[in-house]
C-alpha cells in the first residue's frame, strides 16, 4: 500500500509527530488528492487525546481537506487531474439506507464512515488530512469553487457546514432573529452565513474582545454573557439560537431568550454532560436541539453559496511542524479563527 508522509499522534496523549501512514491503491471510483492545506478542528484534538473513547493509533486527524486532484479511477465521471476539490468529515457510507437516500449520508443507518480514526467498508481504519494526499471515493469529494482560495476553504469543510446545515435546516432566512453563542472556529462561519441568509445576527460572548471582529464579519450586535444585563435585556429576543461552543453552558439562561416557538441549537460539543429545566421548553413551546454536520449534496451546496457570498473562513496558516503549538492555543482560545496546516511543510 502507498505510504505518504503525515502528521499524526502515535498514541493518546502524545504530542502529534511526522510519520508516514498507509493510503490505499486508488480503485475505479476513486480520487487521489494532493492535500495543499487542512484545517485544525477542535474535534481533532478531543480524538486525538481519547476523549470521545478508544482509538487505533498511530492516528492522522484532519477532516478539513482543501486541495488538488492528481489521479482518478477509470470509473470516475465527476473529476478530472487539477480540479480543486475538498473532503468533510465523511469518506463512505452504506449508500441504501434511508438516511443515505435523502442525502444525510451523515445520519447513515449502518454508520457513516468519517475521514479518520473509523473503519472504512474494506475494514481499514481511516486516516486524515493531516498528509500529504488522500484516496477518497468520488462521491464523498467536494468541488471547490474557484472564488474560494483553497486555504480559507478548507475549514469550510467541516465548520462551514456544521453552522450552514442547521440555519438552513431551520428555515433562518430574512427577518429570522439569530444568536450566535460564540465566536470561535464555528461561530465565525454561523455569524457569516446567517448574515447572508438575511437574518438579524447577534453575538453572545463571554467578552467583548472580539467585539470588532463581530460586526465586521456581519453581526448586527455584539454582546458580553458575563454581563448580567444581557440575559435580563434579551428575553424571548430569538427564533433560534446557534450554540457552538464546546464548553459547558448555563442551558436555562440561554433557553429563556428564545421567543415563543424559538430553538436552541447546539453544534458544539462539550466533554460534560449538561443539564437543563425542561418547564423552559414547555413556557413558549421552545425546543433544544442538536445538529451534526450535513450530507454530501448539502456540503457542495454550501459551498457554492458561499462563493455566492464572498464567505470564507478567516484563518492562521501554520506549518506542520507548529501543529502542536496550536493545539494549545485552540484549548485556550488564541486564534482568530481557524489554524490551517499548509501541507507543503509536511515534506
Amino acid at each position: 500500500m502507498p505510504q505518504v508522509t503525515a502528521f499524526a499522534a502515535p498514541r493518546e496523549g502524545a504530542p502529534l509527530e511526522r510519520t508516514t501512514i498507509e493510503r490505499r491503491e486508488p480503485g475505479p471510483l476513486d480520487v487521489v488528492i494532493e492535500i495543499a492545506f487542512a484545517g485544525i478542528c477542535h474535534s481533532d484534538i478531543h480524538t486525538v487525546r481519547g476523549d470521545w473513547g478508544d482509538q487505533q493509533y498511530p492516528l492522522a486527524p484532519g477532516h478539513e481537506i482543501a486541495g488538488v486532484v492528481s489521479a482518478v479511477g477509470s470509473d470516475v465521471t465527476r473529476f478530472a487531474v487539477g480540479d480543486r476539490v475538498g473532503v468533510g468529515c465523511l469518506v463512505n457510507s452504506c449508500g441504501e439506507c434511508d438516511g443515505c437516500l435523502r442525502g444525510e449520508e451523515q445520519n447513515c443507518r449502518r454508520g457513516a464512515v468519517g475521514t479518520y480514526g473509523a473503519i472504512d467498508r474494506d475494514g481499514t481504519v481511516t486516516q486524515g488530512g493531516y498528509s500529504t494526499s488522500v484516496v477518497v471515493t468520488e462521491a464523498f469529494v467536494l468541488r471547490i469553487p474557484d472564488a474560494i482560495p483553497l486555504d480559507r476553504a478548507a475549514p469550510l469543510l467541516c465548520a462551514g457546514i456544521t453552522t450552514y446545515s442547521p440555519l438552513r435546516h431551520w428555515r433562518v432566512g430574512p427577518g429570522s432573529r439569530v444568536a450566535v453563542i460564540g465566536l470561535g472556529g464555528l461561530g465565525h462561519m454561523g455569524v457569516q452565513i446567517a448574515h447572508a441568509l438575511g437574518a438579524e445576527v447577534t453575538v453572545l460572548s463571554q467578552s467583548l474582545g472580539k467585539k470588532d471582529d463581530g460586526l465586521r464579519l456581519g453581526a448586527d450586535r455584539y454582546l458580553a454573557t458575563s454581563d448580567p444585563e444581557t440575559f435580563r435585556g434579551l428575553r424571548r429576543s430569538f427564533d433560534v439560537i446557534l450554540n457552538t461552543v464546546s464548553a459547558p453552558l448555563d442551558i436555562d439562561a440561554y433557553l429563556r431568550l428564545l421567543d415563543t416557538n424559538g430553538t436552541l441549537v447546539c453544534v458544539g460539543a462539550p466533554p460534560e454532560p449538561m443539564s437543563f429545566d425542561v418547564s423552559h421548553l414547555i413556557s413558549g413551546r421552545r425546543s433544544l436541539a442538536g445538529s451534526n454536520i450535513g450530507g454530501i449534496a448539502e456540503t457542495q451546496e454550501m459551498l457554492d453559496f458561499c462563493a455566492e457570498h464572498g464567505i470564507a473562513a478567516e484563518i492562521e496558516l501554520i506549518a506542520a511542524d507548529d501543529v502542536n503549538d496550536a493545539y494549545e492555543r485552540v484549548l485556550a482560545s488564541d486564534v482568530r479563527f481557524r489554524f490551517v496546516i499548509d501541507a507543503a511543510t509536511l515534506g
